[in-house]
């Protein structure tokens, strides 16, 4: 299976708060279940950079240090990547947006599976 790392929080949001929308500088071609991995690296900067954004919109996110790192967090649906020029979406940055769909958990997934979950 295949996965994308995400820089939390917005991998949080992926699975969380129903962000539809990953921002690549690059397409992906590919259609089917992708692991959300939310990356170890997050600057305090770019935490509160996004909380802010975040808020703006009534998502309240977990605070830096509850926020799981370095490990997959749940599986989503991957369509393929387009060129965006512009748009309506609130999640959409510049480049190449990727259209995610039907958030889970990694945990009920790998319950689901009988896996265990953790640090990789």
């Amino acid at each position: 299976m295949k996965a994308i790392s995400v820089r939390q929080p917005w991998a949080w949001a992926i699975i969380y708060a129903l962000k539809n929308i990953e921002n690549r500088g690059w397409p992906i071609h590919y259609r089917g279940d992708i692991l959300i991995h939310a990356a170890k690296t997050c600057t305090k900067k770019e935490y509160f950079e996004a909380k802010e954004f975040c808020q703006s919109m009534g998502v309240v996110i977990p605070e830096l240090i509850s926020l799981r790192r370095g490990q997959v967090i749940g599986i989503v649906t991957c369509h393929n990547s387009r060129l965006q020029v512009f748009t309506s979406c609130i999640w959409l940055g510049d480049g190449w947006a990727i259209p995610l769909a039907s958030g889970e958990s990694a945990r009920n997934y790998a319950d689901s599976l009988h896996w265990a979950t953790g640090d990789f």
